[in-house]
């Protein structure tokens, strides 16, 4: 039987991922060979009753699915994930309306009207124009912020903006 998250077209799903890589993994092997219609998909950083990361999934279908069944210990863990997800206060979205054009370099009026991004924010600078360009590196991992789906950028070379997460970041403490 798989757990359900606590919130109507909100599903939590917790089954001790180690990482945002791994979870990601997952979504990719497991929830997109589904075809779920409007299909959101977030990951989220959890600490009890361990370290590791829970999804949150909502859209037509999420409800139904046939997924895994959720290990009694992380049960709080995934209807934590879909609160957060369902009132849009955290959850790092993988998957979105949308996402699957956000490639190359684009500018932020086009990713606006393209996805269910609702902001891009730039850090240490002024708001983002919608002329500017960004190099999404094919890697957009926007995060629910007090009801927004917020893309945070930094400044890069020649004017444009790039996503502040990297798609192939340098582990912490890894051999260099």
């Amino acid at each position: 039987m798989t757990y359900l998250g606590v919130s109507l077209g909100h599903r939590g799903i917790s089954l001790g991922h180690r990482n945002d890589l791994e979870a990601e993994q997952w979504l990719r092997d497991v929830v997109l060979p589904l075809s779920l219609p409007d299909l959101t998909a977030c990951t989220h950083l959890m600490r009890e009753p361990y370290p590791h990361v829970a999804l949150s999934l909502s859209g037509t279908g999420t409800e139904s699915a046939t997924l895994p069944a959720v290990p009694v210990e992380l049960r709080d863990a995934a209807t934590a994930a879909a609160a957060e997800h369902a009132t849009r206060r955290s959850g790092r979205a993988v998957y979105f309306a949308g996402v699957e054009r956000l490639v190359g370099t684009i500018t932020v009026g086009e990713l606006l009207a393209w996805s269910a991004i609702d902001r891009v924010a730039v850090l240490g600078g002024s708001p983002a124009q919608e002329e500017t360009r960004i190099h999404t590196r094919d890697f957009v991992r926007p995060l629910w912020q007090h009801g927004e789906l917020v893309l945070t950028t930094q400044p890069a070379r020649g004017g444009i903006l790039v996503p502040f997460e990297m798609p192939d970041p340098t582990p912490c403490c890894a051999d260099h």
